[in-house]
């Protein structure tokens, strides 16, 4: 008992003499630090590193240089206001900002977003107006084969239990997104709080599924899986989520009140799924649409210029700095070509979630306009 207290003893009085020669953690550094001017100055620290760039959404893969305590950094040039996605590329490896909470989730490039805020005007800024709410349903995919989701917006004032119907809008996410992509990075539900509360869009829900009728597409990108994935969305969509929303909200049932739209894949989506469909959509829009085979007359072998009695918006926009703008204007050169008649959007912008939440303000606006 007398050697184990004495053993006792010793190590009480080393501990702190070991403590003091640990040595002190490095200090938190501030990362994507927005300037007064627009500026963004981001840091990482990599004390092993060789080289250290970072990329930021619409910008140019950039060079960080190594500073004191080991920490690289680099200050753009003044950006507008908006979120913009962003990672770190170390020695080649891609990483997220460990100082940066704020994630963009993706199914295959997890990254950061950094706010630069501007003025209430924006559609995609939080303003001082009443608020709808996000709802996530989970279920079984029969046509799947698997568990998955989907969200609905309802919007400000919605009642379940009143008789006034609500026109719907499915929104589709892109390539590589979830289904929580138009709500987390879209920031579509505040685009449709403002655009609600400023009178320029009627009430709606919107409807948010999981974009993928295939998982492996992910993985597999083939023309035949891209084929299946988007034939089985289709089903799936079909035959179980217009279903299921409605039944669980107030929807309105006639394809005077249906509209679909997406980015990138889903936009692809939604012009196969829409305009091979116009009896159950009379309004399609697509936003950088990538995924739609060449031969356009395989793909929407039904399609004739009888459909401008029946759709009353084909709304397809492309960022001009976009690699899917040619595809796109040679897909609105065949509509042109078929009599089929689309407004054709082009602004500036590359293939970024900065040009889809513009376009779905301006899209919105335009569904759900003329009841009769």
């Amino acid at each position: 008992m007398r050697t184990f207290t004495s053993a006792l003893i010793a190590l009480t009085l080393l501990l702190p003499a070991a403590v003091a020669q640990q040595p002190a953690a490095p200090k938190k550094i501030p990362s994507a630090e927005v300037q007064s001017d627009g500026r963004v100055l981001f840091r990482l620290r990599a004390p092993n590193a060789k080289e250290v760039f970072v990329s930021v959404a619409g910008a140019k893969k950039a060079a960080m240089q190594k500073g004191e305590e080991d920490v690289w950094s680099f200050t753009t040039e003044p950006m507008p206001p908006d979120y913009y996605g962003y990672s770190f590329q170390v020695d080649g490896v891609t990483y997220v900002d460990p100082s940066n909470p704020l994630i963009k989730p993706n199914l295959l490039n997890l990254s950061n977003m950094v706010h630069i805020a501007g003025p209430a005007s924006l559609p995609w800024e939080i303003g001082n107006v009443p608020h709808g709410t996000i709802h996530r349903h989970f279920y079984h995919s029969g046509v799947v084969g698997d568990n998955r989701d989907f969200y609905v917006y309802t919007p400000p004032g919605y009642d379940p239990a009143a008789k006034k119907t609500y026109p719907v809008l499915y929104l589709l996410h892109g390539f590589s997104d979830d289904a929580s992509g138009w709500t987390s990075v879209g920031r579509a539900h505040i685009i449709m709080d403002n655009l609600i509360a400023e009178g320029k869009a009627k009430p709606m829900l919107i409807v948010m599924p999981l974009g993928y009728g295939v998982m492996e597409y992910l993985q597999q990108r083939d023309a035949e899986t891209r084929k299946r994935s988007m034939n089985n969305f289709r089903q799936a969509l079909f035959t179980e989520v217009i279903p299921t929303v409605e039944k669980t909200y107030r929807a309105a049932t006639d394809r005077k009140s249906r509209a679909i739209a997406g980015l990138s894949m889903g936009g692809a989506e939604s012009l196969y799924t829409g305009l091979n469909a116009t009896d159950r959509f009379a309004y399609v829009g697509a936003f950088s649409s990538g995924g739609i085979p060449g031969d356009f007359d395989a793909s929407f072998p039904s399609l004739t210029d009888k459909a401008n009695s029946t759709l009353r918006l084909l709304w397809i926009a492309c960022g001009t700095e976009d690699g899917l703008i040619a595809s796109n204007r040679k897909f609105r050169d065949w509509l042109t070509s078929k009599g089929i008649k689309h407004t054709d959007i082009e602004t500036p912008g590359a293939h970024t979630w900065m040009v889809w939440k513009r376009n779905l303000a301006a899209f919105a606006p335009l569904l759900f306009t003329n009841p009769t």
